[in-house]
């Protein structure tokens, strides 16, 4: 049986920085969350669910600081196969996240230097990708307390 998380990002933070940087407000993130829920979930790797979602898109626990296209199980487009073979060792960071969401086919197409490859995800995010970095970090697993 999967429990469910309801602590806030708020909250989250205080608990510990985490090894990522964010210069974004993780509350805000965490309200702009309704914008990828509808593919993304974020769930723990215990099985915690810290925010429900869809699964057309991977699970986004622990995306600061992950190779691109690396969670195990999740069918990756071809373009970002490619990203993650091309970039030798390319995790994310904030200004990665933050050219992605912005325009996931162009930043692909940037990377690659192929005008052909697109993204299957269609959403942009047009502002707010400090913030939804900073949301992300709070639920890393750096983020949790030491125990």
């Amino acid at each position: 049986m999967m429990k469910i998380l309801t602590l806030s990002a708020t909250a989250l933070l205080s608990l510990g920085a985490g090894a990522a940087h964010a210069e974004g407000d993780a509350a805000a993130g965490e309200g702009m969350w309704r914008n990828c829920r509808s593919c993304h979930a974020i769930v723990a790797d215990d099985g915690t669910v810290i925010q429900r979602g869809g699964r057309t898109g991977p699970n986004l626990y622990g995306l600061p600081g992950r190779a691109p296209a690396s969670v195990e199980g999740f069918r990756y487009s071809d373009g970002l196969h490619q990203l993650a073979a091309s970039e030798g060792g390319e995790v994310w960071t904030e200004d990665l996240f933050a050219e992605y969401v912005a325009d996931p086919t162009g930043f692909l197409r940037a990377h690659l230097g192929n005008n052909s490859v697109r993204s299957p995800m269609s959403y942009r995010l047009a502002s707010g990708a400090e913030d939804m970095w900073a949301y992300l970090v709070s639920v890393s697993p750096e983020a949790a307390p030491a125990e």
